[in-house]
């Protein structure tokens, strides 16, 4: 297969991007190597034109063979970029080779290691109730520089929806307490039927393209500079893993269109108007639907605590961290013992400064 490995001018070991420059760098020699411009813009492709072709599901395409060309090792990996499993050096696989659906567009690390520690840092300190060994986490040298890979969709649409508006009014009602006739204002709710159409444009619908990952970790992340994405190229990957999508454009687009259903009721309601809405059905064109395969920056730190191995990852451009943590049952009884105490003083005080005054 092809691959891609760029040799130091300097020493001749492999050279590595560095987050937040333009250069690869050499983590030998240090000597740097400024990548010159393409020009290559980002493009979205057409779903209707990419559903018509021919392709494999991702699940039957063979893992990616690398041979090293520093150590001559061969590598097999699932990954677009990984290291050589003997000498380290980084390998990265032809985009463009085989049945995959090639990156579009890569948003470039932007923390280095120290950045990414610091964000654990600042992290691990606001942890209530976690046990001190979380703080190692922060000293994580096995956390990996990952590029996880997302679909994103635009689509232009027209819904037309059924529903109903409610209108408030008020209503003077007559009731009876302890035997005495009473009058109260009362809000009630008129409805009535209305239909409409609303159109909406979505750009950048952002789908996970990998099930390796929380969903609910990802979605912490967020949001990302999508606008700042770079055009694909392989060098952005060097020394950095890129993990392959394991969800299929099809899966990606239906949940895309799930996340546009929530906007697109929200337009509807309002829409509707009045003081209450209820949406009974909505039926959706999705014309010019686009899509884009994305490579977004994550640092991946695993902690262990109490036999369990704890994921926590970092947002590669923002510093945002999400994952898991474990609790301190020691902290939690202190502070628990802490309230008790608190709470018995304050009645005990109360109990002497009311006795004082008997």
């Amino acid at each position: 297969m092809n691959q891609s490995q760029y040799p130091c001018s300097n020493c001749g070991a492999n050279v590595e991007y560095a987050p937040g420059t333009t250069v690869l760098q050499c983590p030998y020699c240090g000597a740097k190597t400024p990548l010159q411009p393409t020009g290559v813009q980002v493009r979205e492709h057409s779903y209707a034109e990419f559903a018509g072709l021919p392709r494999k599901p991702i699940a039957t395409l063979a893992p990616h063979v690398f041979k090293c060309r520093g150590c001559g090792a061969v590598t097999e990996s699932d990954k677009l970029s990984d290291r050589c499993q003997f000498c380290d050096a980084p390998l990265i696989a032809d985009a463009a080779e085989g049945d995959m659906v090639t990156p579009e567009a890569v948003l470039p690390f932007d923390l280095d290691r120290a950045r990414m520690r610091e964000a654990l840092r600042t992290w691990a300190s606001s942890r209530w109730f976690a046990p001190n060994s979380l703080k190692k986490v922060t000293e994580a040298e096995t956390a990996r520089s990952t590029y996880l890979p997302h679909w994103t969709y635009d689509a232009e649409t027209t819904s037309a929806y059924r529903g109903e508006r409610g209108d408030h009014y008020w209503e003077t009602e007559t009731y009876t307490e302890n035997g005495e006739t009473k009058t109260r204002q009362v809000q009630r709710t008129a409805w009535h039927p209305v239909r409409g159409v609303v159109d909406r444009s979505f750009d950048d619908v952002l789908v996970a393209g990998t099930t390796r990952v929380a969903p609910e970790h990802l979605d912490t992340l967020e949001p990302w500079p999508l606008p700042e994405a770079s055009a694909y190229r392989p060098e952005y990957l060097a020394g950095h893993e890129t993990l392959r999508y394991d969800v299929e454009p099809e899966q990606g687009l239906t949940r895309a269109q799930e996340t546009m259903q929530s906007v697109i009721r929200d337009d509807c309601r309002r829409d509707i108007g009045g003081d209450e809405q209820r949406v009974h059905s909505v039926d959706t064109d999705y014309r010019a639907v686009m899509f884009k395969l994305m490579l977004l920056p994550v640092w991946v730190a695993v902690y262990l605590h109490g036999g369990k191995t704890y994921n926590v990852l970092v947002n590669g451009r923002t510093g945002e961290v999400a994952g898991e943590r474990p609790y301190s049952a020691l902290k939690i009884a202190l502070a628990i013992s802490l309230a008790v105490v608190v709470i018995a003083v304050i009645v005990v005080l109360w109990a002497l400064h009311n006795g004082g005054h008997q």
